[in-house]
């Protein structure tokens, strides 16, 4: 039984380590510092921001004074045996992030849904990728003005509506950011690679992607995936400023899915507008 648990672990070890190299060279990592210098450029993207700005901050300061009212004093009890007299300071930095992932989790899931989604085909439309967002909505040509005013009515929704899973799988991994550096290392590695895949979702959709191809598709990309949701995980954790970049990473999932078409069409040789008349046709 020791030998099996041991070969187990070191196998799970092995897989980490090849996820880990595998994000490191796969550069995705950087998409979300694309995906500000983005945003900032072009300003129609913006508008999805502005318009859910005031209710969520709202939102969010409502679960931070309720996180510091009920929760800090029981954490910095137990910080005190991992930090010693540091543990004041440190139980406010958990407390914010605690916050503000709480804040992004409710947020997504009931304030900023058609928001984010707006942010993401507009800057596909920005990227010259219309047709692939036309097979999922309607598309007003150049002169009704920027990427943003294009956008049209909406065929379906790919985000899922609210669910508890979310909330309970982050308090189940919370306990690790007891463990000092190491242990907030697993914790953003664990929701880097949870969150990573969600950021194409609405990619996945466009696809028209069935389930089985979607996982497909996430695990010959597991590394990247996770180098990307680990460096929006950091920064969405980032208090107050994380619903800003809630909306630049949603902006950098569109370019990395911008760069994937494009580099599927110089593989295949042919534009994008040939190959959905193609399919279309077919």
């Amino acid at each position: 039984m020791a030998d099996r648990v041991k070969e187990t672990a070191k196998q799970e070890a092995e897989k980490l380590r090849q996820t880990s190299v595998e994000a490191l060279r796969s550069g995705s990592y950087v998409y979300p510092i694309r995906g500000i210098a983005y945003f900032i450029s072009h300003r129609s993207l913006w508008k999805p921001l502005l318009a859910k700005l005031a209710p969520t901050l709202t939102l969010g300061l409502g679960i931070t004074t309720f996180m510091f009212a009920f929760t800090y004093l029981p954490q910095v009890a137990m910080l005190f045996f991992t930090s010693g007299p540091i543990a004041a300071i440190t139980t406010v930095l958990l407390v914010l992030s605690e916050s503000s992932t709480l804040t992004m989790v409710l947020s997504k899931a009931l304030l900023i849904e058609d928001a984010l989604i707006d942010t993401f085909d507009g800057t596909l439309v920005a990227r010259g990728e219309a047709p692939l967002v036309e097979r999922q909505r309607q598309v007003k040509s150049s002169s009704a003005g920027d990427s943003i005013a294009r956008l049209g009515k909406l065929v379906s929704k790919p985000f899922a509506k609210f669910t508890p899973s979310g909330i309970i799988r982050y308090f189940m991994y919370l306990p690790l950011n007891f463990i000092p550096i190491v242990g907030t290392a697993v914790f953003v590695m664990l929701q880097g690679k949870r969150t990573g895949p969600g950021a194409h979702s609405r990619y996945f959709q466009l696809k028209n992607m069935d389930t089985t191809a979607r996982e497909k598709f996430v695990e010959e990309r597991t590394g990247s995936y996770t180098a990307f949701g680990v460096a929006s995980v950091l920064l969405e954790m980032v208090p107050i400023a994380g619903i800003f970049f809630a909306f630049t990473n949603t902006c950098a999932a569109a370019l990395w899915a911008a760069d994937m078409e494009q580099a599927q069409t110089k593989a295949d040789g042919t534009s994008p507008e040939l190959r959905d008349q193609a399919k279309k046709a077919s």
